[in-house]
């Protein structure tokens, strides 16, 4: 492949479909470079018999600004608003309610310490909650499923920008998340095992240099996970050690899935269950997905990471519904499919989290070089990062800045 374009973008996640979107939409002629084989990058739906799930990204967080709410009603995607149910315990097992209020009660304490550190310099999330804090194991097994990683390793002003601009309504598709922005890219120009290895900007048009070929372009939209980057995985030329360094700020946590069948599943749909609410090292389990007879069980950060394959990861939840349920379900239970983000060819993980003192490592990773070359992604997003809107919104912004507009 050589020749040219009016842009490229680098990294066919929900950044780099939606600034490519936007900016054939303009009128453009854009080239969507993926190193992988499939588009969606950490969104990934799959089929299991009737259902469809997600193996990454799979709620609309705060659905009601989120600009995949209103892209999925437009393409004729079905969005339900009541399955988020991780606030319930089915049938109280394991964590009965006064558990729960007094859990909830801690969280809201931390969240209050958390508002009066943050005029102070920036420490872990875990500076929030004392260490006698009988719910800290639990706070921190949350920080694992939200933020992919444990509660001391998380930048304090990092997490309070997000929870400040977050909402609570959490919807899902129907059809799959990673569908619904794989589809948005329908109509472009799009390779695939398409690596980029290196973007000269030293000339009167960028240079990027890839597995197929060399393509000479006026912009370059960089939307790639930041392990990409922080390995250097892609060259540039004249060197970019501020972007390398603010990636190695913005590590990927993990968050993996197991996915069970189910032989006559005894809950309403989209129950939820979790796994053991005085344990860091637990799972968020949740029961039929739209009705289907699957559970989706749900493990973040070190929890993740500990366990050496996905066939660990299967009895580990396995296990943990066992003993809530009682040994008879385990002879009902049949792991069908697992994730292992980490190890995911040019992803790296699932989602970013500011190291402890570098919150601020987002705004240099977002900024613009020489009005030529743009980066995109959630890692970018001031306050919705580790979303495929905040992913979205950034490749929005890398595409009108490319454009000229406002």
């Amino acid at each position: 492949m050589s020749g040219g374009a009016d842009a490229v973008v680098v990294g066919g996640g929900a950044a780099g479909i939606a600034a490519a979107r936007h900016l054939h939409d303009a009128g453009r002629d854009v080239l969507l470079l993926e190193a992988g084989d499939r588009l969606g990058g950490r969104a990934r739906s799959i089929a299991i018999g009737a259902a469809t799930v997600d193996l990454g990204c799979g709620w609309l967080h705060s659905a009601q600004r989120n600009p995949w709410t209103d892209i999925a009603g437009a393409r004729g995607f079905t969005v339900a608003t009541d399955t988020a149910r991780w606030g319930e315990q089915w049938r109280d097992l394991g964590f009965p309610r006064d558990d729960h209020r007094d859990a909830n009660a801690a969280r809201e304490r931390m969240t209050e310490a958390a508002h009066a550190l943050a005029a102070a310099p920036d420490r872990p999330l875990g500076a929030a909650v004392p260490r006698d804090e009988r719910w800290r194991p639990l706070l921190d097994a949350i920080s694992r499923f939200s933020n992919g990683a444990a509660i001391d390793h998380v930048s304090l002003h990092d997490w309070l920008a997000y929870e400040d601009a977050a909402t609570e309504d959490n919807w899902a598709v129907r059809e799959g998340y990673g569908t619904l922005i794989a589809d948005h890219a329908r109509g472009l120009s799009v390779r695939l095992g398409c690596a980029v290895t290196r973007v000269d900007h030293r000339g009167a048009r960028v240079r990027v240099e890839s597995a197929a070929g060399t393509i000479e372009t006026d912009a370059v939209v960089v939307a790639v996970p930041t392990p990409v980057l922080a390995r250097g995985a892609i060259a540039f030329d004249p060197p970019l050690p501020e972007k390398i360094d603010a990636a190695t700020r913005l590590p990927l946590g993990v968050a993996d899935k197991v996915m069970l069948r189910v032989d006559r599943p005894e809950w309403p749909a989209d129950s939820h269950l979790l796994g053991n609410p005085f344990s860091a090292d637990t799972a968020s389990h949740r029961l039929s997905p739209f009705g289907y007879p699957l559970i989706e069980s749900f493990l973040g950060g070190p929890t993740a990471d500990g366990l050496e394959n996905t066939d660990s990861a299967a009895a580990f939840v396995v296990d943990e519904l066992v003993a809530l349920l009682g040994s008879e379900w385990r002879a009902r239970l049949y792991p069908v499919t697992a994730t292992c983000w980490r190890h995911e060819p040019w992803i790296g993980g699932s989602y970013s989290h500011a190291a402890v003192g570098h919150a601020g490592a987002r705004a240099v990773l977002a900024a613009p070089i020489d009005v030529r070359l743009y980066f995109a992604g959630e890692a970018c997003s001031p306050h919705d990062f580790s979303t495929a809107h905040g992913a979205y919104e950034t490749g929005i912004a890398a595409a009108r800045a490319v454009l000229g507009e406002g």
